[in-house]
């Protein structure tokens, strides 16, 4: 089985659920550290200039970063989970709050993709997932929604297949909403883009 970085922000953790096993990873990005030990999941790794957790914690897994950077706590986080090989990343505690955060979040999900990573963020109302050359199969209830948009460009050949509103080989602009609000007619949609990226919301 596909070995798992889980990530754990600081943002809107309510739908944070999930259990590590043996071959995962967990980072706590700054103030995630909280909610883990909440969870009673013990972080693999600590990392982040601590200004939203508002004390450096003490360990050997501790790696703290100056607050005036370029990358945020989460990119940052992503790019040591790439750097160990972890090609397939899920995000919590990445929205609520700040819109600000949520949109970099999303950036960084584009970043992740980009190099390979199949990279999800999920919170208690929605899951986020960024797909760059390729396809993706969802899953969700009859009649339950998701939205397909642009993301970093323009996205070519654009395919969604087993849903209520169908795209065959659609040119998709980061301008053009026409992706919102599509509907699962059976319990399986599958979204492939041949060359770009897309943000899909479920």
């Amino acid at each position: 089985m596909e070995k798992i970085c889980y990530i754990v922000g600081a943002g809107d953790n309510s739908g944070t659920n999930f259990l590590k096993k043996k071959e995962d990873y967990v980072i706590a990005a700054d103030g995630g550290l909280l909610w883990l030990q909440k969870l009673n999941i013990e972080p693999d790794m600590i990392m982040g200039d601590f200004d939203s957790l508002g004390f450096v914690p003490e360990g050997n897994n501790v790696i703290q970063h100056e607050v005036m950077k370029n990358d945020t706590d989460m990119m940052l986080a992503v790019k040591k989970a790439l750097e160990m090989g972890y090609q397939k990343i899920k995000l919590y505690g990445g929205t609520g709050g700040r819109i600000d955060h949520t949109f970099s979040n999303i950036q960084t999900m584009l970043y992740a993709s980009r190099k390979g990573a199949a990279i999800e963020m999920i919170d208690s109302t929605n899951k986020y997932h960024v797909i760059t050359d390729g396809d993706i199969q969802l899953t969700g209830e009859s009649q339950s929604g998701f939205s397909i948009f642009a993301l970093g460009g323009t996205a070519h050949k654009v395919n969604i297949k087993d849903a209520m509103y169908l795209l065959h080989d659609f040119e998709l602009t980061p301008d053009n909403p026409t992706g919102t609000s599509n509907l699962f007619i059976g319990k399986e949609v599958t979204i492939s883009v041949e060359k770009g990226s897309l943000l899909i919301v479920s």
